[in-house]
């Protein structure tokens, strides 16, 4: 394991993203590794650790001034022992191959997680939203699809949104595709319900996260209700999960953003929510937008919430934001829950801190898992060219995160407690690990 950890970061120095991951994998199933040799005998983990395929292409294209812009774009197609290629794609200036070799890998695991037939993927540009009008979005949006389309379709590689890509970006990026292939059919997830969208698509990722932190904490003889939770973040994974949170009774006293954070030290009502998801979704404003007016609120600009007091910490925007100070300070206040509602959002030195503290820390491949589970779902009912209601979809999302949980709890089991760490990264490895014995050496 420790040579194959150590090939890695020789062949590809600066992918530490990619390395972290890895590496909290292998050391959860260091354990399984010992009991059976089929895993070793197979090469599994040297062909886990290689994505099937990696597409980097550039995107050039002309803005609504008439210049011409170069980005640079990829899709890395990481593994599809489980089914067809299924993960996000990211818009943000900040990512480069490193960010969607690690995404992908995660990816393939989680979506194992849910028992669905998708494999793992992920991908996206260095080009960022913000900022842009609506025009450049769709110029940027039909240039990346002219040349992604050659990859994908409902039975090869489906993407879907993630950061920086949302239902608009969807919507650009499908009728692109569609007047590239002449197709209309289920090649990408997170589209609007008007056609061809899935229900509850966009709650899906937070409603999941509250979903399985309920079953956490009555696995612990908790309960949801009355727990104060200090949420990072403020895009569809945060707000969701905030709205969730209140429907069960939880009270919400942060969200954050590139910019700073606000405390609601009272916690934040459904209307006030309501007004933030405005601001972030319709108006495309700043958290600093909704203190502007109210007594009940106050803006912090380059702050985290970590520093606050609460009794669950649930990280919603990206990866690595929990740092080693970060860490501490959630500590010194004694909490017992981190529920990762983002991709990998704790770095190593973090984890260990927390681990050490005795924290319970709920794992993004766990947690994370709403979202593509109801990106499986939309699948199922473009295959069939129905739609389902919010309420159908939802059931099934409860039933999916409830099974996923009891998964991680038994694979998990320490003594008495349970390490959901290793028990998601195990179940999602041993369900990989089956498929990819089954079809030999290809």
């Amino acid at each position: 394991m420790n040579k194959i950890i150590d090939n890695l970061k020789q062949k590809y120095p600066s992918e530490t993203q990619f390395h972290q991951a890895v590496t909290d994998v292998l050391h959860s199933i260091s354990s399984l590794l010992n009991e059976d040799r089929i895993y070793a005998e197979n090469g599994i983990l040297e062909r886990l650790t290689e994505p099937d395929r990696i597409i980097q292409f550039r995107v050039t294209w002309m803005n609504e001034d008439g210049e011409i812009e170069t980005n640079r774009g990829w899709r890395v197609q990481y593994n599809n022992a489980m089914g067809p290629y299924k993960g996000g794609l990211r818009f943000h200036p900040n990512v480069s191959l490193d960010t969607f070799k690690f995404l992908g890998f995660e990816q393939t695991f989680k979506n194992a997680l849910t028992g669905l037939q998708m494999g793992g993927a992920k991908g996206g540009s260095d080009f960022s939203p913000k900022g842009r009008s609506d025009n450049d979005i769709l110029r940027f949006c039909q240039a990346f699809m002219m040349e992604l389309y050659k990859h994908i379709g409902p039975d090869t590689d489906i993407p879907a949104g993630d950061i920086g890509v949302g239902e608009r970006e969807i919507g650009y990026l499908f009728g692109t595709y569609k007047k590239m292939t002449d197709r209309f059919d289920g090649a990408l997830t997170g589209k609007n319900p008007a056609f061809g969208g899935s229900c509850m698509r966009k709650e899906a990722t937070g409603y999941g996260c509250v979903f399985f932190l309920e079953q956490a904490l009555k696995h612990a003889n908790e309960d949801l209700k009355g727990q104060v939770c200090a949420i990072s973040g403020a895009g569809n994974v945060a707000l969701y999960t905030a709205k969730m949170l209140l429907q069960k009774g939880a009270k919400v006293i942060s969200f954050s953003d590139s910019k700073g954070m606000i405390h609601i030290p009272d916690g934040i009502s459904e209307e006030r929510l309501e007004e933030l998801i405005k601001i972030k979704e319709v108006e495309r404003g700043n958290l600093s937008d909704l203190c502007e007016d109210f007594t009940d609120c106050d803006y912090f600009e380059d702050k985290k919430p970590w520093d606050l007091e609460y009794d669950i910490a649930i990280p919603c925007a990206t990866q690595n934001e929990i740092d080693e100070k970060d860490a501490n300070s959630i500590k010194k206040n004694n909490v017992k829950w981190v529920c990762e509602a983002a991709n990998m959002p704790l770095t190593d030195k973090a984890t260990n801190i927390l681990r050490d503290a005795e924290c319970t820390i709920l794992p993004a491949k766990a947690v994370n898992a709403g979202g593509v589970a109801v990106s499986g779902l939309e699948r199922t009912q473009n295959a069939q060219y129905l739609n389902w209601d919010s309420e159908k979809v939802c059931s099934q999302l409860k039933d999916i995160m409830s099974d996923i949980h009891a998964l991680c709890a038994k694979n998990g089991k320490n003594n008495n407690s349970i390490d959901y760490i290793n028990g998601s990264n195990i179940a999602g490895f041993k369900r990989v690990a089956k498929a990819m014995i089954a079809y030999g050496t290809l």
